[in-house]
């Protein structure tokens, strides 16, 4: 035995050396691959810079033509001046060389006096011999000394630092997590997050055995993300965050770990009259029960008793208390959760069809008889839907009804408070109360439901929303109407 043991932890450690093998294999062809990636991306990058540059380089050569033609015409357009100046003045002193010959005094002197007038108007008299520009370039001259020092300095991008979670920042509240970080130190190179979470029930660091994938939550711009939606079927959840530049992502927070409480229970089939079809968290009537469907659901139980739920294994505590339970019969068409409530506060929701004619949401101690019916007992609380003939909407405990004049809501929210013995109902969407059971739970309570045509659906896993914690507050200080069907059971 001892040289089994030997050969077969040697035979684990072959297999372990084989596996890391190939894993460095994987990962030499890894390095190659990415390097080559590297060096492409390089080569693009210095593509994309040169492509930039010469742009410039077109941009600001095509405005140095653009001044060199504007300075151009401007001296064109003197020269011109200056030519046509000079024709005119040629012409008046050849005619004044010509006077010079006349020799009637008269006509000399008149002759002079035509010279003078035309001189006094002549153009050459009006220029101004100095260019209106200059010949110098050296305005449109570049120096990229400082642009060359900056190029010289470039470097592969920094790997970004771990962010740091900011544990007193973060909230879980209504089924929402929201998480903060920030870097340890300002970068400005940060192009996105990226944040990890899983849903765990061990608490404190993650565990290697035994844990769930991480889901991604990837291109957070911001240093808070809130995840939302959530269904807390696990104890606890395990965040991180790393950031990420254009280039590489760095190293995870450290992780933490939030607490996330929250009531979750399924329906118990084997409890379930014959008259209803239970699957999970949904329950439905069915017309086609009795002897027939009892033959056929007592295989499938057997079946069933055969066979560990892929959820919970047959070993469970609640497993075991389900199978010891009686199935409901008669008019008692009800189901029951398969976890109890024994201490603190819980809260779940309830959607029923449309084409629902009769049904009732409650609690109840364990063990209630066959033929019980919700509400009916000493030992059971529920309010009641009845769409036969019109509407009625009742909160009902030991064979009690109170009418409830208020519109029956879409979902249903059912709120205990084991320790402050507290049943209250909710209009699920405004969280406006319905009705409010006061008393004192001497047992564990189970979730009940009954359903006469139609079907129930049953949302689990929901924390105690933040406006029902607000009424009830409200509720509490202000002492609370007490019900006329509360007891002290």
């Amino acid at each position: 035995e001892t040289l089994q043991r030997i050969v077969s932890t040697l035979v684990n450690k072959n297999d372990e050396i084989h596996n890391f093998i190939d894993m460095l294999n994987h990962t030499i062809s890894n390095v190659q691959v990415n390097s080559s990636n590297a060096i492409s991306e390089l080569d693009e990058e210095f593509d994309g810079l040169y492509s930039v540059l010469h742009e410039m380089k077109g941009s600001m050569a095509n405005t140095i033509q653009q001044e060199e033609a504007r300075k151009i015409q401007a001296l064109q357009d003197q020269l011109s001046q200056c030519s046509r100046a000079l024709e005119g003045s040629e012409e008046l002193l050849e005619l004044a060389v010509q006077s010079l010959d006349i020799k009637n005094p008269v006509e000399l002197l008149e002759a002079a006096r035509q010279i003078k007038d035309s001189v006094t108007v002549a153009s050459a008299f009006r220029l101004s011999l100095k260019p209106k520009v200059s010949d110098s370039m050296t305005h449109m001259m570049v120096d990229f000394a400082l642009e060359k020092r900056m190029l010289q300095a470039v470097k592969f991008l920094p790997v970004p630092k771990a962010p740091e979670i900011d544990v007193a920042a973060c909230l879980v509240a209504d089924n929402c997590v929201t998480i903060s970080w920030r870097m340890p130190e300002e970068d400005s190179r940060i192009d996105h997050f990226v944040l990890e979470y899983r849903k765990t029930n061990f608490d404190g660091l993650p565990r290697i055995k035994g844990e769930q994938h991480w889901e991604v939550v990837d291109y957070i711009k911001a240093t808070q993300y809130t995840l939302s939606g959530l269904k807390f079927d696990t104890k606890y959840m395990n965040l991180r965050v790393q950031a990420c530049n254009k280039a590489v992502a760095g190293e995870y927070s450290d992780p933490v770990t939030l607490e996330t409480k929250a009531f979750v229970f399924s329906l118990d089939s084997t409890s379930s009259h014959l008259n209803l079809k239970v699957e999970d968290t949904y329950v439905e009537w069915d017309p086609t029960g009795g002897k027939g469907q009892e033959k056929i659901k007592g295989k499938e139980n057997k079946n069933r008793s055969n066979t560990a739920s892929p959820k919970r294994s047959t070993n469970s505590p609640r497993a075991s208390a389900r199978g010891g339970r009686d199935r409901f019969a008669g008019e008692s068409y009800t189901v029951l959760g398969d976890t109890a409530v024994e201490s603190g506060q819980h809260y779940w929701e309830v959607r029923a069809q449309k084409d629902c004619k009769s049904y009732s949401v409650g609690v109840t101690y364990r063990n209630p008889g066959k033929f019980d019916q919700l509400g009916k007992t000493n030992s059971s609380w529920c309010i009641h839907v009845n769409n036969w003939l019109q509407t009625t909407f009742s909160a009902k405990h030991n064979n009690k009804a109170k009418t409830l004049d208020i519109p029956v809501p879409d979902r249903i929210g059912v709120y205990c408070d084991f320790d402050g013995g507290q049943l209250s109902f909710y209009n699920a969407s405004s969280k406006a109360l319905l009705h409010t059971f006061r008393t004192k739970f001497t047992q564990p309570l189970l979730p009940g439901f009954m359903i006469w045509c139609g079907g129930l659906t049953v949302s689990t896993g929901l924390q105690v929303p933040s406006a029902v914690k607000t009424l009830q507050k409200s509720e509490n200080g202000l002492g609370g109407s007490t019900s006329s069907l509360n007891n002290v059971a």
